[in-house]
């Protein structure tokens, strides 16, 4: 159950393609060999014998793609709507981008990366206030940048501990029993406290942030992780509109679940010291939950004492139609805690003053973010705003859409579930080996797609894709599925 608000904008009109804004962008796809090609498959073969990575899908030509268009390494043009997973705000070579760099001031911070937490630049300051708070979710003007997604959700769970175990001293320094016994990893110095997390979530594959990851199994085989709780997120009937009464029955049986959770784990004696969740489940197959769920979990957040925190790592940055997708749910104030990075060039993390930590080193690494993303995400906020990319991505969502709910009628054995926010957007196929055809003959039209879940084909194009893009991207899957 999607918010009304954002029930209108999947109801509007489509709209007529505008101008590119990337000077130059090809028209349409081109494709000149199978993909991955020949020349990929030798840079595939070279790799390997270095390196093991064999995620490596197909090499890029980053010197000639641009705007919306990616180019592999054997001279296809495809137009891109995965963008490294969601990363690429502004698509290829934009020029606002290429110039981020011209100044001589700007290269210096470049190349003398400095330890920012103990010999931050005299400007950094400036940077964190006209550039991060300058588009922080309402309510949060305290933010700490890292380098990820993993590592910013991380020390959030830091911060997390330091309140609750601040809250059980009562506000009394630790003692030289918890300073001693913390450095061979015993109580009471290393207190047994978990974090709640959900079903389809995914966090990092760092320890603790994949301790809260359940979307593969391949994330975590293998790896010792912590012993910590796990809730269902809700899994709707679509489409919304007809199954109000499921829909609104699945929220009520997940808080219910969430409130069970943490009962049990305060009598366990391993509290929750807070909850983290996506505003939609990217990696665990775009589910979405609704405004009435999400302000019921800041409700018991608030009930027990415990952090509330929203990862917005792949939701943040502006694919949603809003800067921040939590926006939808009309919380009561703001989250605790908010994670980014993709879209942010940046990592790190917003937060409410009570989560201060008290003392130096306690969030600290060597390099604590790097002020030259700053300059890059400068950029970006202010191509936001300047070619209104945010109206733009609500434009392009609408017709992404509205063509997704025309194919899933069109071709219902195939297609189903189409929903979305902005153009971040998702269709389930019928099978898994069925989205991974449908992928697979999509980048033979020219589109490159990506996947999520089990059967979920997702669409996260950058802030520059434009109705025109869009009705490319349906054509070429219309002309996919009737291939089935």
């Amino acid at each position: 159950m999607i918010p009304s608000t954002t029930l209108k904008l999947m109801t509007r009109p489509l709209y007529v393609a505008s101008r590119s804004f990337v000077s130059g962008e090809p028209a349409r796809p081109t494709i000149k060999t199978e993909i991955p090609g020949p020349q990929s498959a030798i840079l595939l073969k070279d790799l390997d014998s270095i390196q093991a990575m064999k995620s490596v899908q197909f090499f890029v030509d980053y010197d000639k793609s641009l705007g919306n268009y990616i180019v592999d390494a054997d001279g296809n043009t495809m137009l891109d709507v995965f963008t490294s997973i969601s990363s690429i705000p502004l698509g290829y070579n934009h020029p606002n981008m290429l110039k981020a760099f011209d100044s001589d001031h700007a290269k210096k911070v470049l190349i003398n990366r400095p330890a920012l937490g103990v010999y931050p630049g005299n400007d950094w300051v400036d940077q964190l206030r006209n550039v991060l708070l300058s588009c922080a979710p309402p309510g949060l003007d305290q933010v700490i940048t890292m380098m990820c997604g993993s590592c910013s959700n991380e020390n959030a769970f830091k911060l997390m501990y330091f309140k609750y175990m601040d809250k059980v001293r009562g506000g009394i320094p630790p003692n030289d029993e918890a300073m001693k016994s913390c450095l061979d990893n015993l109580s009471p110095g290393t207190p047994r406290l978990s974090v709640l997390s959900f079903h389809g979530g995914f966090h990092g594959r760092t320890p603790g942030a994949l301790a809260c990851t359940h979307s593969k199994s391949i994330h975590k085989i293998d790896v010792p992780l912590y012993d910590w709780p796990v809730a269902d997120f809700p899994r709707y009937k679509y489409p919304l509109e007809e199954n109000t009464q499921e829909n609104t029955a699945e929220d009520k049986r997940c808080l219910d679940k969430v409130e069970e959770i943490l009962e049990r784990q305060t009598k366990n004696s391993n509290p929750c010291v807070g909850i983290i969740v996506e505003p939609i489940q990217a990696e665990g197959g775009d589910h979405h939950g609704s405004a009435n769920f999400f302000q019921g979990l800041q409700d018991i957040c608030k009930k027990h004492d415990i952090v509330y925190l929203v990862d917005e790592v792949q939701t943040g940055g502006g694919p949603t139609g809003k800067m921040w997708a939590h926006e939808y749910f009309n919380l009561r104030d703001a989250p605790d805690i908010v994670t980014f990075s993709k879209k942010m060039l940046t990592g790190g993390l917003y937060h409410k003053p009570d989560l201060r930590p008290n003392n130096a080193y306690q969030i600290f690494n060597t390099w604590v973010g790097d002020p030259s993303k700053l300059i890059l995400l400068d950029s970006v906020l202010k191509t936001i705003r300047q070619d209104k990319l945010l109206e733009t991505t609500l434009k392009a969502g609408d017709v992404l859409l509205s063509g997704l709910r025309r194919l899933e009628n069109q071709f219902p054995s195939l297609l189903h579930s189409a929903r979305g926010i902005g153009t971040f957007c998702a269709v389930d196929a019928d099978t898994s080996a069925r989205r991974d055809q449908i992928l697979a003959k999509l980048r033979t039209e020219g589109v490159h797609c990506g996947g999520c879940g089990e059967t979920a084909i997702r669409i996260r194009p950058a802030l520059i894709f434009e109705t025109k893009h869009a009705n490319i991207f349906i054509e070429s899957l219309e002309k996919v599925l009737k291939t089935f």
